[in-house]
């Protein structure tokens, strides 16, 4: 939100100056982003004087110009048509940089002909499109004054971040309100004067539309107008903010909604067909040919204002070309509605359209804006634009708005922390608009109309709070139980910054996505049920809240193949959404692998990434989180987004610690993902994890190695085809704990000769002794012991 200081006098009657004002906006809450002084910018440009201009004696479309500065002569050749004797323009002299160029000047010779400087148009000062002449100056500015200072350039430029409740201050009377809350001056009384019709409008309105979508228009008929340029004043305050001047009937209308947070929009009259315009959804292929020169397609879940020919007006977003106004306009028709802000706001994002009327409906309007904004906007025509004004014209009703909220003063000190005398509140809040019913240790607060934020006594509070001062309320230290330092963060709060850092270190690269999704990427991990879609989503096609990380991960790998990377590694820590309960709401970090396990290399081929891969990290970032990872156990349940035999479950009990696997073909086909190799992928739940252990103290435990010699074995045992590897390892490892240093897997074998439905599963087992050299008898004690233990779990025999 922009807008200058001498606007901001014109609703606010003040002394303050540019600095306190903006420290005073900030702590209002409307955060001041930046001031710009454009006559610092502009300071080396002068008002010069052209005593004499003749034709160059080597071009004939150049004049020499002998161009008086304040400080002395100097020569200058111009090539601008309206370069005359007699005439006073912008000087830059050399060495100045030219502002809507970046031209740095130089003393040269142009022809033959010396000139030193330059007489400079609009568009070379960046302040307009304007480069067929010079600016010509009025008679009586003074030479080698600042020509900022002489066109009103001097006045300093509000930058400020407006939060998505406060839809109050999107006009500058909203911030001059604040302003005046605040103690900075005082509000000048708002002309909302009637201007009175001479003739009921031709042009009627239908609402062919629910209540929601459009609840009340008017609109206002102009007859006999004469479009033209609009006047300076004008035209300077729409430039100071970054807007171009189109016309005077179209400025008009930007004024209004800069100036009082109001857009309306008006209509070449001549151009709409049938004697009516109507507020109606769109049609299904209906198009649109919009004021910037696009053409969009219409659904029916869009608003839009369409006359007998069809829809010419996307409903608080945009006009359409057909009926806008042109410098051949005559007679205006008005419109001056109220529209859903959810519509508003989702039809933009669908069309990808942003303008300034958007930003505005789909925050919400002042209800009862649509007759002020009727008047004002017809004053302004009638007195740069003339002609006559018709009735107004009204569809529908004013929304309801009218409510009070209960309010304790109290609640100032308890919920705000600072001590509000009661006159000082009363004060804030009539100064804001609000009106107040005392009845003692409460009031009924009645917010105004502009005010559509204000839902409890929490808001008033916070409304009385940063008039008052937020700066006001005192320091006050947290009690300490203790005299020692308590940690900042707890072993589980610790717990995503260990995965974060142990799988950076294991080459996985982290990625931040949104916390939503496309449904239909929600439905094929698990979730995309109606409660979990967003009402109002950034992007029509992030309408639902994940229910796991990994379908973003995907969608980027996908990204990077298009690109051609396709050895990726990614991971990601953050929530998902299983449902809108407290609890459906979990901390995961999930990753994938797609392409090799490496860089190519001479000597020898990288692999291509498969499940162990992903096994592998998942329970190496489970063993770093401090889950017991010797005890868990690995099953082939995983989810429907997994390939089926080529995924797996980590569980602690019942409890599900991770899944990991190849990614199903079919949810890659159905994301449109094709990354050309194998994705695998992994999710871990933190918040399943068991606490962790607390430790006995920050010494490092007593590193205890044995002096004697390890022994190993090696065992094959025959098995079911359904036994899992992991099983009978658990067994080998439990068989003798106090000897049982490290099982590994080196083998697995199925063939012909072991039998049907039969596999062979071989391990090295280490023993290691610790209190003396082992026997062969104690050796061959504990292989039986292995044997015996693996037996027992699995139904397996020792290979022979």
């Amino acid at each position: 939100m922009k807008f200058t200081l001498s606007w901001l006098k014109s609703h606010l009657d003040t002394t303050a100056g540019v600095d306190e004002i903006a420290r005073t906006l900030t702590m209002l809450g409307l955060e001041v982003e930046a001031v710009a002084d454009r006559a610092a910018a502009l300071a080396p440009f002068v008002v010069g004087y052209v005593v004499k201009a003749e034709p160059h004696p080597q071009a004939d479309r150049l004049r020499v110009c002998q161009v008086e500065t304040g400080s002395g002569q100097v020569q200058v050749v111009c090539g601008a048509p309206n370069a005359r004797t007699g005439m006073k323009g912008v000087f830059a002299a050399s060495g100045t940089t030219i502002p809507g160029t970046g031209l740095n000047l130089k003393k040269t010779m142009i022809r033959g002909v010396e000139s030193n400087g330059m007489l400079c148009s609009a568009r070379e000062m960046g302040l307009g499109e304007d480069h067929d002449g010079i600016i010509d100056l009025p008679a009586d500015a003074p030479v080698g004054q600042p020509f900022a200072k002489v066109l009103g350039l001097d006045d300093p430029i509000f930058d400020i971040s407006i939060t998505p409740n406060r839809a109050d201050c999107l006009g500058v009377r909203g911030v001059a309100r604040d302003l005046a809350a605040a103690g900075l001056g005082r509000l000048k009384p708002f002309d909302d004067a009637k201007v009175a019709g001479s003739f009921d409008s031709p042009l009627k309105w239908r609402i062919d539309a629910s209540e929601t979508d459009c609840p009340v228009v008017a609109g206002r008929y102009f007859r006999g107008v004469k479009n033209g340029e609009s006047p300076q004043w004008l035209k300077d305050r729409l430039t100071a903010i970054g807007l171009r001047p189109i016309s005077a009937l179209v400025d008009i209308t930007n004024l209004v909604m800069m100036d009082l947070g109001r857009p309306l929009h008006a209509y070449d009259a001549d151009k709409v067909r049938g004697g009516e315009l109507i507020i109606r959804r769109a049609r299904k292929g209906e198009s649109f040919a919009a004021l910037n020169g696009k053409t969009y397609e219409l659904d029916s879940e869009m608003l839009v204002i369409a006359d007998a020919e069809g829809a010419d007006d996307l409903a608080g977003i945009m006009g359409g070309e057909r009926t806008g106004c042109s410098a051949t306009t005559t007679n205006m028709f008005l419109e001056v509605a109220i529209f859903d802000p959810v519509l508003t706001a989702a039809t933009g994002r669908r069309l990808d359209l942003q303008s300034d009327a958007r930003y505005r409906f789909e925050r919400g309007l002042d209800p009862t804006s649509h007759w002020w904004g009727a008047e004002v906007a017809a004053r302004l025509v009638q007195e740069i634009c003339g002609g006559t004004a018709s009735h107004i014209t009204v569809a529908g009703d004013e929304p309801t708005w009218r409510r009070t909220v209960g309010f304790r003063p109290s609640r100032l000190a308890g919920l705000g922390g600072i001590d509000v005398p009661a006159a000082d509140a009363r004060r804030i809040l009539g100064e804001l608009g609000f009106t107040v019913a005392d009845k003692g240790t409460s009031w009924d607060v009645s917010p105004p109309s502009w005010r559509g934020d204000i839902e409890g006594e929490a808001d008033i509070v916070e409304e009385v709070t940063r008039v008052h001062g937020f700066d006001r309320i005192a320091p006050v230290s947290m009690p300490r139980m203790t005299p020692l330092p308590l940690p900042a963060t707890t072993p589980q709060q610790r717990r995503a910054g260990t995965a974060k850092r142990t799988l950076a270190a294991r080459g996985l690269v982290e990625a931040v996505t949104y916390s939503f999704l496309p449904g239909a990427h929600a439905r094929l991990f698990g979730g995309g049920a109606p409660e979990m879609t967003l009402v109002n989503p950034i992007s029509a096609e992030l309408d639902a809240m994940r229910p796991s990380i990994l379908p973003n991960l995907i969608a980027a790998a996908g990204r990077n193949a298009d690109r051609g990377v396709v050895d990726l590694g990614l991971f990601e820590v953050g929530p998902q959404y299983r449902d809108t309960t407290p609890g459906g709401q979990s901390l995961v970090a999930a990753g994938l692998r797609v392409g090799h396990s490496g860089p190519r290399h001479w000597l020898e081929r990288p692999r291509a990434v498969d499940a162990y891969d992903a096994k592998s990290d998942a329970l190496a970032l489970l063993a770093a989180l401090g889950a017991p990872t010797d005890n868990v156990q690995i099953t082939g349940d995983a989810p429907s987004w997994y390939h089926p035999g080529r995924s797996g479950t980590a569980r602690l009990g019942a409890n599900v610690l991770a899944w990991f696997g190849e990614i199903h073909p079919r949810v890659l086909a159905a994301m449109g993902v094709g990354t050309g190799s194998v994705l695998v992928g992994f999710e871990v739940f933190v918040n399943a994890l068991p606490p962790p252990k607390a430790k006995k103290g920050t010494a490092r435990p007593l590193l205890k190695l044995s002096p004697y010699q390890a022994v190993e074995r090696d065992f094959a045992f025959v098995v079911d085809a359904e036994v899992s590897a992991e099983k009978l390892l658990r067994a080998a490892r439990g068989a003798d704990k106090s000897l049982v240093a490290d099982v590994s897997l080196f083998d697995v074998y199925a063939g012909a000769n072991l039998g049907a439905g039969k596999k062979s599963i071989a391990i090295a087992v280490v023993l290691q002794p610790t209190e003396r050299t082992l026997t062969d008898a104690e050796i061959e004690a504990a292989s039986a012991k292995i044997v015996a233990a693996v037996q027992k779990a699995t139904g397996g025999m020792l290979r022979t």
